[in-house]
Parts: C-alpha cells; sequence; structure tokens
C-alpha cells in the first residue's frame, strides 16, 4: 500500500501505510538540536509543551524551515541557540542525523555542536515561548536533572546524550 495523508496541519500530518499510522512533519520541515558546552558548563532550556501539560527540560532545538524555507540547518541552529538561550556561537558543526521515536514519529533531528560560546542576551525564546535558560556544570548534571523531574518536569529523551555515560557505568 502507498503512503496516504490522512491529516496535515501547519507544522505535522498524519500518514497511514497498510496498518501503521504515524505523524511527520509537513512542508518539508526539520529540526536541529543544539549540544552547546561552554567553560564545563552546559546550556539547557525549560519550557512549557502543551502535549505533556508540563514544563519539559530539553537541550536547546528548533525547526528548520518553519518560516524561511531556504534556512540551513546550521543556519537555523545558530539563531535558535541565540533566540532561546542568549548565547552566540562561534561555530556550529553538525554531529549527524538522528530519528526521534521510529515507531511513531517519522521526523528526525540533526544534532548540531556549538562551540566559542558568547553571551550576548537573556534568551527566552521569541514571545510567548516563555523558554528558562540553565548553566549547568557539566560534573552536576545528573543531580540536576534528577532534581527537576523531582519537581514535576518532563525529560526530553535526548538528554540521555549527556546522561548516558553514567547510566553506563557499573556499580
Amino acid at each position: 500500500m502507498t503512503a496516504e495523508t490522512v491529516w496535515s496541519g501547519k507544522y505535522i500530518k498524519v500518514i497511514k501505510d497498510g496498518t501503521w499510522e504515524y505523524v511527520g512533519r509537513a512542508r518539508g520541515i526539520q529540526a536541529a538540536v543544539i549540544l552547546a558546552i561552554d567553560d564545563g558548563h552546559v546550556l539547557l532550556v525549560e519550557q512549557y509543551r502543551v502535549p505533556l501539560g508540563k514544563r519539559c527540560l530539553e537541550l536547546p532545538a528548533g525547526l528548520v524551515g518553519d518560516e524561511d524555507a531556504g534556512e540551513s540547518v546550521l543556519a537555523s541552529a545558530a539563531r535558535e541557540l541565540e533566540e532561546e538561550t542568549g548565547y552566540r556561537a562561534d561555530s556550529v558543526e553538525s554531529l549527524g542525523f538522528f530519528h526521534s521515536s521510529p515507531g511513531m514519529v517519522s521526523e528526525g533531528f540533526t544534532l548540531v555542536r556549538a562551540r566559542g560560546l558568547e553571551r550576548i542576551g537573556v534568551g527566552g525564546g521569541v514571545e510567548g515561548e516563555g523558554i528558562t535558560v540553565h548553566r549547568v556544570p557539566v560534573a552536576h548534571l545528573a543531580a540536576f536533572v534528577a532534581e527537576k523531574r523531582a519537581a514535576g518536569l518532563g525529560m526530553d529523551v535526548k538528554l540521555l546524550l549527556l546522561l548516558g555515560a553514567g547510566m553506563l557505568a557499573d556499580g
């Protein structure tokens, strides 16, 4: 059977392919997720996520091509980093493309590493996003995440990138 779009909105579409039903991005939109580590600290953002009904702790991220169809992934990642965190990067590089939840969503994201960070503003995102910026010492990351989880925040699965080594340790 051929995949058919059951419903399409501005940002997402629902697709049926045989017995499979899944969600994808509309209009060729992609996502960029930014790993920004500065002087032993990682930049995280916290914002309300409607699907979860609560605030969520995440790596900075944003959509590519949602407003400017010609914007590159790297340019979008640099722009989103500034908007969300108030930090500008000297350089951004792609670390590869990853699929976020391949059993339910066709969307993936490009993981981008931001280097040479300089604080140029307060961040917080664009109007209405209400983003809180956290600059967390890498050495205290696991405790910070545990504290935020205990406070009821949602945890973005991409945080496993930062917690992985500690989770794999014997002991």
